[in-house]
């Protein structure tokens, strides 16, 4: 049923005047065509995405050498290339401003704040930089780095990228296999981590995982103090230095900057590791750099000096998303720690403190906000805030109602997805149009997003897998430790030629908006928070009392929880110990995040004829959907032990 009001609808002024209304008209003056609106502008910049990309560089103000050519090898998505003569720098354009302005804020729980100036933020760039040159650190190098979301981490990307090296970045809460599992692959020429980190008002020392992981890294360690010591931290391991000591001979100097390709790499992220150790999925500085810009200037309408918080931990892409809004001229507000400590306002008084224009979340804290019985809309005053976003996982449509009613009534509320696979999002806010309870607004600009059926034909209000049918700037330029691009082409290309698709389940609706149904694949995503079933196998099936595991996303209260099906040794039974010590091995060897909500002991656990476990039959079963190809499987009598599990309704 077509619903008969939107929740929110754009002002004249933003009609008229917001940098997206702006920009539209530029462009059409610019191709001789006058747009009638949101998607007639829409259809154009995908039509022409040679000229819409341009005019993206040029009313951005890209910092760079354009080149003559905007797109060539456009017939083949793998073969097309994106300003190919073109020479810029990531850093350099995300450090435009200076002055004594607020460019970074930052809150770690309730023990650390303080605050860097453009200046000053300068100034810290400039004393890594030397640093890093210092000790050999060049171009194409990479530089991994376990830790919060706090000031100086922005300060080591940036002077990264000042020098052409690589960046990638995980949360200090994995556990040291999971960092292991990522940074072991891409020979990091130097390990930076904090000292310690607080968490729900607790110390969580890290100091043994440090000194752990370092030793299989082989690389020099710098030790950022945060919570804990980090003199203790480098001293106890082998050329170990302290920020303090390392940067100690430089004096702060004008950063200078590689200007390099276009698609030049600048971030190696990691997908959830489903199948194995994660994807090393590379990232080049021009693609990020283009549609970071596109989505904070325009979608998100991010003006100079305005307030922008995400609620993002440095091991998922929205911090990477969060930083290129430096590139703008927007204030970040940064946060780490739990958001729900001291209690559940602590985020909202960030907010009303610091006048956040943006908020960007989760669908599971807008949802925990509103079970929690919070009215900030009654409590803080957000007058600032105009746009609120969510993502990580479907928002449900009493979400949509809770923003409404108990955070903010005039906010446009935008739900955004995209994923670590584009480091951006495919759909998302969009100013120009109005907020349908439920629904996301629609495709973001330069993207040829559809809705295909299981035989690549497109599908109008039916469920089927989102693609994108023509070439974009953001594509991954490769995945590390892929010489021949296999891996690469699987991960995206396997199931429709020449087609992206990498497993949203996805619905448009009656307004052009979209509905993400969730992941088609077996990715978990509990909390808004991509999950690798091979990260908790890597874990439990290490421990003598477990066979076998399997894991699957069960939908629950609007959300998603993790459910651990375990076949045991003979003679063993789960009880409350033996979950516990599951828990706490997941917990300790993985991250927290990877904990199950349930965990449930099983006779058997179907098999593929090839002997892989079959997570998606299950899922499929757990919900009481039909299952397809069960010839496929060698034991598909196992698939029957999970149906009408008492213990998946409690």
């Amino acid at each position: 049923m077509i619903q008969e009001k939107p929740l929110w609808e754009p002002s004249r002024e933003v009609l008229e005047k917001s940098p997206m209304a702006l920009f539209m008209k530029a462009c059409g003056a610019r191709a001789g065509r006058k747009f009638d609106g949101y998607d007639a502008f829409h259809a154009w910049s995908v039509e022409d995405r040679a000229a819409f990309w341009s005019a993206v560089w040029d009313d951005c103000h890209v910092i760079g050498d354009r080149g003559e050519r905007a797109l060539v090898g456009d017939d083949r998505m793998l073969d097309a290339r994106f300003f190919p003569d073109a020479t810029l720098n990531f850093a350099e354009n995300l450090l435009r401003n200076t002055g004594r302005d607020d460019a970074l804020i930052f809150r770690g729980e309730d023990k650390v704040a303080y605050r860097w100036s453009w200046d000053e933020l300068h100034a810290q760039v400039s004393r890594l930089q030397q640093a890093f040159a210092a000790m050999g650190i060049g171009v194409g190098d990479r530089i991994a780095a376990m830790m919060p979301n706090m000031p100086e981490t922005i300060a080591c990307m940036l002077a990264a990228a000042s020098i052409g090296a690589i960046w990638s970045s995980c949360s200090p809460d994995f556990g040291e296999q999971g960092v292991l599992d990522r940074f072991g692959q891409i020979a990091p020429k130097l390990f930076i981590a904090c000292d310690g980190y607080w968490y729900n008002g607790k110390l969580q020392d890290v100091g043994a995982k440090i000194k752990a992981v370092s030793a299989k890294l082989g690389a020099p360690v710098l030790v950022v103090p945060y919570a804990g010591d980090a003199v203790a931290a480098a001293a106890s391991v082998e050329n170990g230095k302290t920020l303090a000591d390392f940067v100690a001979p430089y004096a702060a100097a004008p950063v200078t900057f590689r200007r390099l390709p276009f698609g030049h790499p600048l971030y190696i992220l990691f997908s959830s590791g489903t199948t194995g150790v994660p994807k090393c999925i590379v990232h080049s500085a021009g693609g990020t750099l283009l549609q970071h810009l596109k989505e904070h200037r325009y979608h998100c309408g991010l003006t100079d000096g305005e307030r922008l918080f995400y609620f993002t931990t440095c091991g998922w892409m929205m911090w990477n998303w969060l930083v290129s809004g430096l590139g703008v001229g927007a204030t970040l507000c940064l946060f780490d720690g739990s958001p729900f400590y001291p209690d559940g306002n602590v985020l909202f008084d960030y907010a009303a403190d610091e006048g956040f224009a943006v908020f960007g979340t989760s669908a599971k804290y807008i949802d925990a906000v509103r079970k929690a019985g919070l009215t900030p809309r009654t409590s803080h005053d957000l007058s600032r805030l105009r746009l609120l976003t969510s993502t990580g996982s479907p928002l449900s449509p009493e979400g949509f109602s809770f923003v409404y009613e108990g955070i903010k009534p005039d906010v446009q509320l935008a739900s955004i997805s995209g994923g670590t696979d584009i480091v951006s999002c495919f759909v998302l806010g969009v100013p120009l149009k109005p907020v349908w309870r439920g629904e996301i607004q629609g495709p973001g600009l330069g993207l040829a997003v559809d809705v295909w059926d299981e035989n690549g034909q497109p599908v109008r209000q039916e469920k089927g897998e989102l693609v994108c049918t023509r070439a974009f700037p953001s594509m991954p330029v490769m995945f590390w430790n892929d010489p021949d691009g296999a891996k690469y082409r699987a991960a995206y290309f396997e199931r429709f030629d020449n087609v992206w698709c990498h497993g949203d389940f996805a619905e448009w609706t009656a307004h052009g908006g979209i509905v993400i149904h969730g992941r088609s694949d077996a990715t978990l995503n509990p909390g808004g928070v991509r999950i690798g079933t091979a990260e908790i196998y890597n874990q439990v099936e290490q421990m003598e009392e477990v066979l076998e595991a399997l894991c699957i996303g069960q939908d629950w209260e609007d959300d998603v929880r993790v459910v651990l099906f375990v076949r045991l040794a003979p003679g063993i039974a789960l009880d409350e110990a033996l979950a516990k010590a599951i828990k706490t091995r997941i917990r300790t060897g993985a991250s927290p995040r990877h904990v199950p909500a349930k965990i449930v002991a099983v006779a058997d656990i179907p098999r593929t004829k090839s002997g892989k476990i079959v997570e998606l039959a299950v899922r499929e079963v757990v919900h009481g959907r039909p299952v397809k190809n069960k010839e496929a499987l060698a034991n598909p009598e196992a698939l029957e032990l999970f149906a009408n599990l008492a213990a998946l309704r409690e």
